[in-house]
């Protein structure tokens, strides 16, 4: 029987109690298991880390890591960044000969291709840094009043904040019973549009909207 060891990373503290991320990455995996996996497959154990995707040094990670050599179990994630987002980390993994692991979003990726494309995503990283450090150069050497825009900005974004906690508030006794219950965010959010409740711009609710509104709860 094929036996896998998922890991699952979110990078707040907010985020590991909302289950904002971890239910998209249960999806992945969910996905290539039924999809792609070889048959029949056992998942032996299930390990999250609330962290940085910059910080290596994770507990939960070790374990994972640790048990699927243990046991050979194949180490199954959503999305490479998962693991990490240093490219020498993943190297090192990838050269582990006691460790294999997979990645749902790429089912079909090879240790070569994964390898690429870990060196290419810390590019990427790389450049939009530099890119926005230039940017604000340029603004500064044109006499533009970073300051105050930015004040001015966070003024707004202040009185959006409260607005929006007013609303989570008002909502707290019909999202969190049903949160409680172990209803999904999207099954929330289709529970608020048939109540007729509407999102603060009159829309529709979203997985997403419901998510920040209980992120806002939980503060």
């Amino acid at each position: 029987m094929k036996q896998y060891v998922t890991y699952k990373r979110v990078s707040t503290a907010e985020q590991g109690r909302s289950g904002l991320g971890l239910e998209a990455q249960d999806r992945d995996m969910q996905l290539y298991l039924e999809t792609f996996s070889e048959v029949p497959f056992e998942v032996v154990a299930e390990f999250v880390d609330v962290e940085s995707g910059g910080n290596d040094d994770r507990p939960e990670l070790a374990k994972a890591i640790a048990l699927a050599r243990r046991t050979r179990a194949e180490l199954l994630v959503a999305k490479l960044d998962r693991l990490s987002r240093d490219v020498a980390f993943i190297a090192t993994l990838l050269k582990d000969k006691r460790l294999s692991f997979r990645v749902a979003s790429m089912p079909h990726a090879d240790k070569f291709q994964l390898h690429i494309y870990a060196a290419l995503a810390e590019q990427e990283r790389d450049f939009i840094s530099r890119r926005t450090k230039a940017a604000l150069a340029a603004a500064k050497a044109k006499g533009k009043v970073l300051g105050g825009l930015r004040d001015a900005t966070m003024k707004r974004n202040e009185v959006v904040k409260r607005n929006a906690q007013r609303r989570a508030t008002d909502l707290q006794g019909v999202l969190l019973p049903m949160r409680q219950a172990g209803k999904s965010l999207r099954e929330i959010a289709t529970e608020l549009s048939r109540l007729g409740i509407k999102t603060a711009r009159g829309g529709e609710w979203t997985a997403a909207q419901v998510s920040r509104h209980l992120i806002r709860l939980s503060h």
